[in-house]
């Protein structure tokens, strides 16, 4: 999608720090930090949000998610860290892309806001 901010990222438009990256996951740490860790995964193709998701992108769902436990192991250790998606306007998307967001490095609490 020529105007989605994530997939300029993937085609290498926009400069980011990458810290994971397959066949068709890539994952970046966020520009704008709300943890110490916090780090985007994002599928490299275009996918509007986890509502979007299908059995035929199934395989993809899957990858995504253990990439993001991956990413989480490897920056956050043995304490832990959360993963979070946001859908849609009132799931406070920002981004149209499907993401998941890697946050830890602190004790998270609850609600998140």
């Amino acid at each position: 999608m020529k105007d989605c901010i994530f997939c300029k990222l993937v085609a290498g438009d926009i400069p980011s720090t990458i810290v994971y990256e397959n066949e068709g996951i890539i994952a970046f740490k966020d520009i704008n930090p709300v943890a110490p860790v916090h780090i985007q995964v994002i599928p490299k193709n275009h996918i509007g949000s986890l509502a979007e998701l299908t059995d035929d992108n199934s395989e993809l769902a899957s990858k995504i998610l253990l990439a993001a436990s991956e990413v989480g192991k490897k920056f956050c250790g043995e304490n832990g860290f959360r993963v979070v998606t946001n859908i849609g306007n009132d799931g406070g998307q920002e981004i149209k892309h499907l993401h998941l967001h890697v946050l830890g490095g602190r004790k998270m609490t609850w609600p998140p806001g």
